[in-house]
């Protein structure tokens, strides 16, 4: 690998200018760094944080990595997306630059069939795994694209005759063709946040993804800490997890549920920030900043001993969605940010965007932090503060 020389300030490529991305596009605006983001989305939030932004897909590696040639970046980060991690990891490896991941392990860090060989290898408990045609597949099931981020091309299945949609529907959003048909654990999801430096593992935040009410939206998607679990056994889960991949260096994402007998399944991990502002959690949570982390593991600086702060007493990400329509307007956004334990408000969409049904996390509108006494008032504040936000719409026409 040719050495690289750094520039100065030190040029950073963002893959992403979404949602996802807002927390360390802010961190890297507060440093001295030229900040390129890439998105194909010309309306992304995140542009507005960025030095510099470029209108290409941070999925198309090699329009990725002319960009990064042409601008001799001295490093690349993917916070809260899970294909671009590969696209990041191997781009830097061509052009010499630091990365806290090789591409090799960024392959088993995206691809959720080569994950569960590895768990299987390594023991690790985690979903069972059935081929399409299985006869023996029970019911409820969970069929995915092995290649895709999250809820893409996810469906529950109730019964037999569901199946074949929804392999369809899982094939058709895979990259490379295929579905993965997993045992459903029917039990609470769990999220670790984690850093490791030269291979010592370092959790951080243990949190609940739940379903929250939130009087002007209804339920809504949130993220809690403290986890009401014990965190002891989900921790060792997801050191086990992170290090059967080989992910050594940088930030980790592990998805974790607990079955009815209370032990902890690996659903999946990732080499990256959450992208549900869970760094942002993590900082108000523990005092870790972990997007500047992050950011220095991309441009190769050293990060040091990792240090808590005054832990707060609970902290939440509550999602805001919007009604169906096109959004005119949205009101109470300053009210909310001003309101007793609110970190901040934000809101994702501008003026003329359209509101589908909401499908596992598209059209998320917004989100707010908060912190309280304990994990319940965080969750209250946050709920108090939802009701103040208004999105104003207008019915899209049949």
């Amino acid at each position: 690998m040719a050495e690289h020389r750094r520039s100065q300030p030190a040029r950073l490529l963002v893959l992403g200018a979404g949602a996802a991305q807002l927390g360390l596009l802010e961190a890297a605006a507060a440093r001295d760094l030229t900040v390129i983001a890439v998105d194909g989305d010309p309306s992304a939030p995140g542009f507005t944080l960025a030095t510099e932004r470029a209108l290409i897909s941070s999925e198309d590696e090699q329009a990725v990595e002319r960009l990064a040639r042409a601008r001799s970046v001295d490093g690349l980060i993917s916070p809260g997306a899970d294909w671009p991690v590969g696209i990041a990891a191997r781009v830097a490896e061509h052009l010499g630059v630091p990365h806290p991941i090789d591409g090799a392990t960024a392959v088993l860090a995206t691809t959720k069939t080569r994950q569960r060989e590895r768990f299987a290898a390594a023991g690790l408990l985690q979903p069972q795994t059935f081929s399409t045609t299985d006869p023996a597949i029970p019911f409820p099931c969970v069929v995915k694209a092995p290649d895709r981020q999250g809820q893409r091309g996810l469906t529950l299945v109730h019964e037999r005759s569901e199946l074949a949609a929804a392999v369809e529907a899982a094939t058709a959003e895979s990259r490379g063709g295929g579905a993965l048909v997993e045992e459903l654990i029917d039990g609470p999801e769990l999220t670790v946040n984690a850093l490791s430096v030269d291979g010592v593992f370092t959790p951080l935040t243990v949190t609940d993804r739940l379903l929250a009410e939130a009087p002007a939206f209804g339920v809504a998607l949130a993220h809690a800490w403290p986890s009401t679990y014990e965190t002891g056994p989900v921790i060792e889960a997801a050191r086990a997890a992170v290090e059967a991949l080989g992910i050594a260096s940088g930030p980790s994402y592990t998805q974790l549920r607990l079955g009815s007998d209370g032990r902890a399944y690996v659903v999946e991990v990732a080499a990256r920030l959450g992208g549900g502002h869970d760094a942002e959690l993590c900082r108000a949570a523990l005092g870790v900043d972990l997007n500047d982390l992050a950011i220095s593991f991309a441009l190769g600086d050293p990060c040091g001993d990792v240090v808590h702060g005054e832990p707060a007493g609970g902290a939440c990400v509550l999602f805001l969605v919007a009604p169906e329509g096109v959004l005119r307007a949205t009101e109470g956004v300053a009210e909310a940010g001003a309101m007793d334990g609110v970190e901040w408000v934000r809101i994702y969409r501008q003026p003329g965007w359209e509101f589908g049904p909401l499908r596992r996390g598209a059209d998320r509108a917004g989100a707010i932090l908060a912190t309280g006494r304990d994990r319940d008032d965080a969750l209250t504040l946050a709920r108090r503060a939802a009701q103040t936000v208004r999105f104003l719409v207008d019915a899209t026409p049949a």
